[in-house]
């Protein structure tokens, strides 16, 4: 019997146009196609094996648990996974990666290589289109086998025989020192000619190519680089290469507390995630990907840009409601399992300051001048002008009430500050001395009703006691200089009262807050229980520790986030530390861009280990 693993039990492979994770059992559990956002095939990580999964590993006992891989890696620097298991009669070595498609149907393949002995196989394939829902008609043409339901079709291609049993594909064989067997499944509309024949070792060729050459454009060679490629080399694979926009996660519904309720949707492009992926790739050297996603940008928010989403589709959908898949028991019993995501309505202000950095950050590092994504950064400002001082639902998407959250007010900030730098510059047309007067006037309030004296810290929101770790973006953001006495003192006061035993941050208090009057209201983000160490606001920390000259200890809080790294070099979006395990959407882009942020600050201040 197949179950799902822990969240830290998978790798991550992909084509840039959809991703699949992989256990340390040789299973497949979850595979959307042909894009991140479509149904998936294999749902087995959100529910049992009956809702879809693709195993291959060495042949055990009915019944029995499957063998987990003893060793596993990315081959160098790409998105090709090698895992290896150690059997009483020999070693076997499995190569899993989906070759970058551009306009071809898209694959995944499975190498499967002797290394030593003889090893008997076992491949068990059981396709569930509709997230485990429909099962479809599969039937053989030739030597392929096709699974056909509705629009999609999914094609099993191997040089070795297979058969048809309990709604399962299966195969078995056996290989020695040197042999290499394929297995390929590809996807295409039911309605078309079938997908051409797959050619594995080709494919391997030119999946390892890409990513060889693509990582040769990263200018960051400091000594935290296997991190910060293995990080980038993520952010790329969850970019839609078609249209330039980015995924949050590729998976859906991976609960931020096991059990919990707090499960969403995270295939869609956030601009504020987005925003901040594409700061770490200039940063590092990747133009191309920032122009691309600039490019998305533009035709996402078309002519509209004063009702900009906080979220869009991969291709620049404004519609995405929210619903429950009632069939699916959800990851360890964690219920609802939830597509779309219903936050995309919401109104969060600080999404304004992020996409206005980002549009700076490119002019600044020399991306070609766009005189539309400049026309669309005034209106963006104009927008602010009239809507800054009003409550929202700030940067965790909370759905309890609107509140004026301070984060939010320092990114409205932020895009004032940044396109009146740019017309101080010469670069773009504007008020600038009406936007210098609201500038001034947003620092002058943020400072005045955001900031407690008697705590010497910042708080959440306005009239509020209680604190929120997007504060600590305050210093990296400009809004006030490190040695600022109220930037210290905050920084301080989310050590004491957000971080876990293990020096980890929460997000915010998930429990009832006091009001202004000091009664107790509801909790601030409408929902029950509790959630982990959230890792992006980890490293934010230790971005402000060195900022504020403690970087030994900045150090160290960075080097234990990059232990909580799986064995492939992946990170979810929280960190559970009471059952020290990872949790939430996986790999979370979140949590690899100021890993990489970070790296770059300590890299730079020489704060780092030998």
């Amino acid at each position: 019997m197949h179950v799902a693993g822990r969240i830290e039990d998978y790798a991550l492979i992909g084509d840039m146009q959809t991703a699949a994770l992989v256990g340390r059992d040789g299973a497949v559990d979850w595979l959307c196609l042909p894009r991140f956002d479509s149904h998936a095939v294999f749902a087995g990580l959100l529910g049992t094996e009956e809702h879809g999964f693709w195993r291959v590993g060495p042949a055990h006992p009915a019944g029995g648990d499957p063998p987990r891989a003893d060793r596993r890696r990315y081959r160098g620097d790409s998105l090709v996974l090698e895992s290896e298991w150690d059997t009483p009669r020999g070693t076997v070595r499995i190569i899993d990666f989906m070759p970058p498609r551009e306009n071809h149907p898209p694959k995944l393949v499975r190498i499967v290589e002797g290394v030593s002995g003889r090893v008997r196989m076992h491949s068990a394939l059981r396709m569930r289109f509709s997230y485990g829902w429909v099962v479809p008609w599969v039937h053989k043409l030739d030597d392929r086998t096709a699974a056909v339901a509705g629009p999609d079709s999914v094609w099993l291609d191997t040089e070795v025989d297979s058969y048809g049993e309990d709604l399962t594909t299966y195969s078995d064989f056996t290989v020695g020192p040197g042999d290499r067997v394929a297995l390929t499944i590809s996807w295409e509309a039911s309605h078309r000619e079938p997908p051409p024949l797959p050619e594995p070792e080709e494919a391997l060729h030119v999946a390892e190519e890409f990513w060889r050459d693509w990582v040769e454009t990263c200018t960051y060679h400091g000594p935290y680089r296997e991190a910060v490629v293995r990080s980038l080399i993520t952010l790329k694979a969850l970019t839609y290469a078609p249209t330039g926009g980015i995924v949050a996660a590729p998976t859906t519904s991976l609960p931020e507390a096991i059990g919990g309720e707090r499960n969403w949707d995270y295939r869609f492009t956030w601009l504020r995630d987005a925003a901040i992926t594409l700061s770490s790739l200039l940063r590092t050297g990747y133009r191309e990907e920032a122009r691309a996603w600039r490019e998305w940008l533009l035709r996402a928010v078309a002519g509209d840009p004063e009702n900009l989403q906080i979220m869009y589709g991969i291709a620049g959908e404004r519609e995405l409601s929210e619903a429950e898949l009632t069939w699916l028991p959800g990851y360890e019993d964690s219920k609802p399992v939830r597509v779309g995501n219903g936050a995309a309505g919401q109104l969060q202000l600080d999404v304004y300051g992020e996409v206005v950095e980002a549009l700076h950050l490119g002019h600044m590092t020399g991306l070609a001048r766009n005189d539309y994504a400049q026309l669309l950064q005034l209106k963006l400002i104009g927008y602010l002008e009239d809507h800054w001082d009003e409550p929202d639902e700030g940067i965790w998407e909370v759905r309890g009430p609107r509140r004026h959250f301070v984060h939010s007010k320092v990114m409205a900030w932020v895009a004032v500050d940044r396109t009146v730098k740019m017309i101080e510059a010469g670069d773009v047309d504007g008020p600038v001395e009406r936007w210098r007067t609201l500038r001034d006037e947003i620092h002058r309030e943020v400072c005045e009703k955001g900031y407690d004296k008697e705590r010497n810290t910042f708080t959440q929101s306005y009239g509020s006691r209680e604190l929120d770790a997007s504060l600590l973006l305050i210093p990296q953001m400009g809004f006030l200089p490190p040695d600022d006495k109220r930037v210290i003192g905050t920084i301080e006061a989310i050590q004491r009262e957000l971080s876990t035993e293990d020096g980890f941050v929460l997000r915010y208090p998930t429990s009832a807050e006091a009001g202004p009057d000091g009664e107790p209201c509801e909790n601030v983000d409408g929902l029950a229980g509790e959630e982990g160490a959230f890792l992006a606001c980890s490293f934010w920390l230790a971005d402000d520790l060195a900022m504020i000259g403690r970087v030994d200890e900045a150090r160290k809080l960075f080097e234990k986030l990059l232990a909580l790294r799986n064995d492939v070099g992946l990170l979810a979006e929280e960190w559970d530390s009471a059952n020290q395990r990872q949790v939430g959407n996986f790999p979370q882009a979140f949590s690899h861009v100021p890993l990489i942020d970070t790296a770059l600050r300590l890299t730079a201040s020489g704060a780092y280990g030998v």
